[in-house]
């Protein structure tokens, strides 16, 4: 436990659902150093389809505008195209946390047609703009495959600012640092990836959070108490007015729910208490409901602020 960490004195409270964040299994065909998932190809739990009825009905019911689909590779589950159907159907926007490399695999040559189909926002990792260091940290020719897929995605539109079609791109340190500031990084972003014929929208900026895997190679190489004071050191108390967990709602592949993706990683429920089933909950009872915070949320607060749609400062309040 951090030194002081009670005394911080920490209070988020959740707004009303804006949107899903749903995880459709922990199986990924890459196994990242630094995935909080701790996904890879040897995993094998996966969403069932009465579940993501269960998904769909509450986003019926509950008037949800946004579905944020993830994994693993989240389009490895074989009801992935049904819920972005269905979800799409609905009114909502669709955002597929996707791994790039995955649309470049054999059975997959169809996908990237039917995310442009129904106009699905790609949110892709590439956590550096040269080579030696995406493949250190997500596996060898990684970052030519993300190539290949950007490309692919380009020319159906994605990145043009013109198309609708929004391809964003996901950096976080490969060091037990901070992010950069963003708008800086994004122009040697876009410099790097200009030179080799590729295009994206945005580029959202995350902070790597001391859990699973990450965690475990921090401790491997003594280097994860030093993370936690910088953590704690560059704690922001403005950034707890725009931690995207006050209008997220986090969904596992059995149905249960979570304060965030982090915490469903770590089977804390959402408001610290007892197991929910999605098809329990409503979202009004969860209005105003206090946000389980344990150490490891200082990564969402620290400095600019992280989240999966990017740093907070870039944000604004949601």
């Amino acid at each position: 436990m951090l030194e002081n960490f009670n005394f911080l004195n920490l209070s988020i409270v959740r707004q009303r659902v804006k949107t899903l964040q749903v995880n459709l299994g922990y199986k990924c065909n890459q196994a990242c150093t630094h995935c909080h998932v701790n996904a890879g190809p040897k995993r094998t739990e996966e969403m069932s389809k009465a579940t993501v009825d269960v998904v769909l009905n509450f986003m019926q019911k509950e008037s949800i505008s946004e579905i944020d689909i993830t994994g693993g590779a989240p389009e490895l589950n074989v009801n992935f195209r049904f819920l972005v159907q269905e979800s799409t159907a609905l009114g909502a926007q669709v955002t597929d946390r996707c791994n790039l490399t995955i649309l470049t695999e054999s059975n997959y040559n169809d996908l990237p047609k039917f995310l442009a189909g129904e106009k699905v926002r790609i949110v892709a990792s590439m956590p550096c703009y040269t080579s030696a260091n995406v493949d250190r940290q997500r596996g060898r020719g990684v970052f030519e495959k993300s190539l290949e897929a950007m490309r692919i995605l380009n020319g159906l539109g994605y990145g043009k600012p013109s198309s609708g079609l929004i391809l964003d791109l996901v950096y976080n340190p490969s060091e037990p640092v901070l992010p950069p500031e963003t708008r800086t990084l994004e122009l040697e972003y876009r410099d790097s990836f200009d030179r080799v014929g590729v295009m994206f929208n945005s580029l959202l900026t995350m902070t790597n959070m001391p859990i699973n895997r990450f965690k475990e190679g921090l401790a491997r190489k003594g280097q994860l108490h030093s993370y936690q004071k910088l953590l704690r050191d560059n704690f922001e108390r403005s950034n707890l007015e725009r931690v995207m967990c006050r209008s997220t709602l986090s969904v596992d592949w059995r149905g249960y729910v979570y304060d965030c993706d982090f915490n469903q990683m770590l089977s804390i429920p959402a408001g610290g208490q007892s197991k929910r089933h999605l098809s329990q909950v409503k979202s009004e009872c969860l209005v105003g409901e206090t946000i389980c915070f344990k150490e490891h949320c200082l990564g969402c607060l620290a400095g600019r602020g992280s989240s999966c749609g990017g740093s907070l400062d870039k944000l604004g309040q949601f």
